[in-house]
This record gives C-alpha cells, sequence and structure tokens, in this order.
C-alpha cells in the first residue's frame, strides 16, 4: 500500500490538522485498502487527551437538552401570571417542548452522520440561540409556544450529536469508559436546572432564565466555531485526512496557513490532499431512525432501555409534589434534592465504564482475540450483548431495589437523608445500566450512531413523556409506594428480553446483515 506508514502519521505535530499529520492520497480512499490493513491501522489518530477533551465537550454541549427542558419549571408561575394565562395553558409548552425533544434529533441525526458533525453543531446552536433570545422577549403567550418549540428542536439533537462522537473516536475496547461521560448530563441537567431557574427567576424575573441560556449557549458555539474538530469518519477517516474547507474550525485553518509559511523549512514533504473530491453529502432520511426501532435487537434493547430510564422520569416529575407536601420544601430546595441522583451518575460514569471494558477483554481472552484498545475489533461473531449487559444485569437490579425503596422511604416519611440516599443509588443503578445500553446501540450501528441515538432519543422521550403524565394519577390511585413497586417491577419483568438479548444477539445481527445484503443485489439487479 503506498503513502505514509502509520508511525509517520504520528511524526511532526506541526504537519497536522489537529496537530496530527494527514494520510497520503492513496489513504484516503479507504475502499481501496483490504479490510487487513484497515484493521492494522489505529482506529483514532486522536490522542488520548484529545479524545478526552473531544468527548467531554460532546458530553457538555448534550447538557442543554435536559437543562432547558427543567430551568424552565420554577418560573411557570410566573410566566402564568405575566402573560396572563392558566397554569394548563403554560403547561402545555411543557408538553410541546417534549415532543419536538423526541421528533428533532431524527432530523439532525441523520444529517450528522451524512452531513458532519460540526455542521450539525452550528445549525442547533445557531437556531438554539436565537429561540432564546425570542423568548427573553416574548410578548405573548403565542410567542412563547411557538419558540419553545424552536428551542427544543436547537437544544434536542446534541444528545444524539454526543453518541455519535463517541463513535467516531473511541473503540469497542474503550467506549465503556467514555460512554459514562455521555450520561451526566442527563442527570446533571435536571439536577442544575431548577436550582439555576429557580434563583433567575426570584432575583432576575424569568425573561433572565432565557438570557442566561442564550448566552451560555453562545460561549459554546464559539468554542465550537474556534476549536471543535470534525470527527465524523466519512468526512475525516480516523481524524488525520484534512476536511473541505467547511468542516474544518478556524484554529485547524490558522494552523495550516502558519504551516504553509513554515513549509520551506519541513525536512518531510507532505500531501495537502483534502476529501472534497471524495466526500459527498447525502440528504439525511429521517425515517432512518424509526425504521431501526423495528430491527428486531434495536427494538427489544431501546424499547426495554426506555422503560428503565422511564424510571427516572417518574421519580424527578414526582419529587417535587410529594417533597413539598411532605417536608414543606420550596422550589430551590426542591431542586437541590436532585443533587444526590447527579452524583450517583456522577458515580457510575467513572466506575461502571471500566467494569464494561473489563470484560470486554475477559470476553476477547476467553475467545482468543487480541484485546487492543486503539484498534476496532470486528464484532460481527463477537458476543458483545454478553461483553455490556453482564455489567448492565446487575445495576438494573440495584436500580429496581431503589427505585421501590424510595418509594416507599417517602411513603413511610422517613427522615429526608434516606430517599436522599437512594436517590444517589439509584442514579448509580439506572445511569450506570443505560451506560451499558448504550455503548451496546453505538457497537450494533457503528456506521450510523447520529441515527441510532435519534432513534433512542425517540424513544426514551415518548415513553419519558408517557412516565410523566402517568405517574401522578398512579400515586393518587394506589398510593406512593406501590405506584413506585409497580415502576421496580417492569425493570424485574423486563429481565427476560436482557437474556434474550444475550443469547440471540449475535445471531439477530447476522440475520440483519444477510438480509440488508440481499435487499443491495436486489438494487444493484435493477
Amino acid at each position: 500500500m503506498g503513502g505514509a506508514t502509520p508511525d509517520q502519521h504520528h511524526k511532526d505535530d506541526i504537519e497536522s490538522v489537529h496537530t496530527l499529520p494527514e494520510r497520503q492520497d492513496s489513504e484516503q480512499h479507504p475502499d481501496s485498502e483490504t479490510e487487513e490493513e484497515q484493521q492494522d491501522v489505529p482506529y483514532s489518530s486522536f490522542t488520548t487527551w484529545q479524545k478526552r477533551l473531544i468527548v467531554l465537550a460532546a458530553a457538555t454541549t448534550a447538557l442543554f437538552s435536559p437543562m432547558t427542558a427543567q430551568i424552565y419549571f420554577p418560573a411557570l408561575p410566573a410566566i402564568a401570571k405575566d402573560l396572563n394565562v392558566t397554569t394548563s395553558q403554560i403547561n402545555l409548552t411543557v408538553t410541546t417542548y417534549m415532543i419536538f425533544q423526541g421528533i428533532t434529533p431524527m432530523f439532525i441525526g441523520s444529517l450528522a452522520d451524512s452531513g458532519g458533525r460540526r455542521p450539525a453543531y452550528v445549525v442547533c446552536f445557531t437556531v438554539y440561540i436565537a429561540a432564546n433570545i425570542g423568548l427573553a422577549l416574548a410578548p405573548s403567550y403565542g410567542a412563547l409556544l411557538g419558540l419553545r418549540c424552536l428551542q427544543s428542536a436547537g437544544s434536542a439533537s446534541t444528545v444524539a450529536l454526543c453518541f455519535a462522537v463517541v463513535a467516531d473516536v473511541v473503540t469497542s475496547a474503550e467506549r465503556g469508559q467514555y460512554i459514562g461521560l455521555t450520561a451526566v448530563p442527563s442527570v446533571l441537567g435536571p439536577a442544575l436546572g431548577p436550582v439555576i431557574g429557580g434563583l433567575l427567576a426570584e432575583f432576575l424575573g424569568w425573561r433572565s432564565i432565557f438570557w442566561f441560556l442564550a448566552i451560555f449557549a453562545g460561549v459554546g458555539l464559539f468554542l465550537i466555531v474556534m476549536f471543535y474538530p470534525e470527527t465524523c469518519r466519512h468526512i475525516v477517516g480516523d481524524g488525520s485526512i484534512r476536511p473541505p474547507l467547511m468542516y474544518r474550525s478556524l484554529w485547524q485553518i490558522l494552523q495550516l496557513r502558519r504551516r504553509k509559511r513554515d513549509k520551506a523549512g519541513l525536512t518531510r514533504q507532505v500531501s495537502t490532499a483534502s476529501t472534497t473530491n471524495k466526500f459527498k453529502f447525502k440528504a439525511p432520511n429521517v425515517l432512518e431512525s424509526i425504521l431501526m426501532l423495528f430491527e428486531k435487537e434495536t427494538g427489544f434493547l431501546l424499547g426495554f432501555s426506555s422503560i428503565c430510564f422511564a424510571g427516572f422520569y417518574c421519580v424527578a416529575t414526582a419529587m417535587p409534589t410529594l417533597f413539598a407536601e411532605i417536608y414543606g420544601f420550596n422550589e430551590v430546595e426542591n431542586g437541590l434534592m436532585f443533587l444526590p441522583m447527579a452524583a450517583g451518575s456522577v458515580i457510575a460514569a467513572f466506575i461502571v465504564g471500566s467494569f464494561t471494558n473489563r470484560n470486554y477483554k475477559r470476553h476477547c481472552d476467553k475467545l482468543g482475540i487480541p484485546y487492543e484498545r486503539s484498534k476496532q475489533q470486528d464484532l460481527s461473531a463477537f458476543p458483545i450483548e454478553r461483553a455490556r449487559l453482564e455489567i448492565g444485569f446487575p445495576l438494573l437490579m440495584l436500580a429496581a431495589v431503589m427505585v421501590i425503596s424510595w418509594g416507599w422511604a417517602v411513603h413511610a416519611q422517613t427522615h429526608v437523608a434516606v430517599p436522599c440516599v437512594l436517590s444517589g443509588l439509584m442514579g448509580v443503578g439506572i445511569v450506570g445500566f443505560n451506560n451499558t445500553t448504550n455503548s451496546l446501540l453505538i457497537d450494533i450501528h457503528p456506521g450510523k450512531p447520529g441515527t441510532a441515538s435519534a432513534a433512542n432519543n425517540l424513544t426514551r422521550c415518548l415513553v419519558g413523556a408517557g412516565a410523566s403524565a402517568a405517574i401522578i394519577p398512579m400515586i393518587d390511585a394506589m398510593g406512593i409506594g406501590w405506584a413506585f413497586t409497580l415502576v421496580g417491577g417492569l425493570y424485574v419483568l423486563g429481565c427476560p428480553i436482557l437474556i434474550a438479548l444475550m443469547v440471540r444477539g449475535v445471531k439477530w445481527r447476522e440475520e440483519l446483515r444477510v438480509k440488508r445484503e440481499r435487499k443491495e443485489k436486489a438494487k444493484q439487479a435493477l
């Protein structure tokens, strides 16, 4: 194979777009390489710290969607009074937000898989900032309702983009540890949102909430445009291929200009070829996310993981009402009660990922397969379902026990420290289990992580919206303890689904691969 060797790719940092040199022309056409040659090359040319920073930045952007949903709640009475509308009308803005939160990622996720991560981020943040400025100046209820939908459209896709970025730069062997970072925003956002929203609404008025979000997002957009590299593998490969101009950060453009000035002093010639001629933009297919739900393995996985995460929505929805009635808490104090669960999610992010990676290595050793963190393993015959869900199963049981215990602790009106401790352990269980299922989802859809994450987001939002709407009527009808016993019981009843995934997952993936090959051959025959 012509061009530079992998060792040459890691020399002369000044020659790189992101501190690593571009590949030679022949290396920019991976279709011409054999499968063995591709497996010999490291999966990502980003260094360990670069990968950590990239994933951390993506996880930070994913904070906007859940935080925006929750930061609004403490100000609902003030907004209703200021705009002279009923509480039911204001609550409708919450419902429409969740609807758009589920639908929008189907468009952006598919766009990101075909057109790159950076353009998708820029579109999302631009829409989000504009919506927040409009909300801060909203003169009427109609404007508030419409702009709230636009705000959701801008923020919702950041979660799907986060998972897509992880798939771009991290192999299956090390994915467990990195994927943990992506779960923190889903719990940290609801924990911080009500506290920040309550303080802003009380001291600066409800409109200050949207000015805060606009400024916060503006800083994020500036950092993305200035520094964030394109990671989509269809465009930059392992990260060493120089992307077309529109996909480069301002920092990369400045580096390129500096490199051109210093080129005369270089001792080695490097190709300046771009992927511009190779890369072709494809219009996003919004139906792909929906079609994924009808795949046997993906449908079971997303359906059950959504039910599991619905337990978090049940607790998050019921907690403010229950704690206000039982413990007499105000909005700020209720917001602080989310912090133990957020702490549990952070613990899960750092601990569960390590166990997931170790279990992956154990299965590699068991099958006699070389374990290499820097290279992507062929998972077609690898029991990746077992490697992930063997760690997820005990976490699911922990979550079930904690959800049930939390319900009965609140029912018994125990000291507030008891539900706090239980919610922290609940965060470890729920978020830890979802970390394993999120890793598995990306493992079985390596070519379309953004689309798969959008499907995940859709099921979570739909099931979460149903759970949020149902939990208070359930409590009224059954009592607090029995309502959460039912929620935790669903976790246990779903265990056969996990067993089926572990036992038949490899077979289902092979059946899907054969089916896709037949469809492709039929297309070519026409």
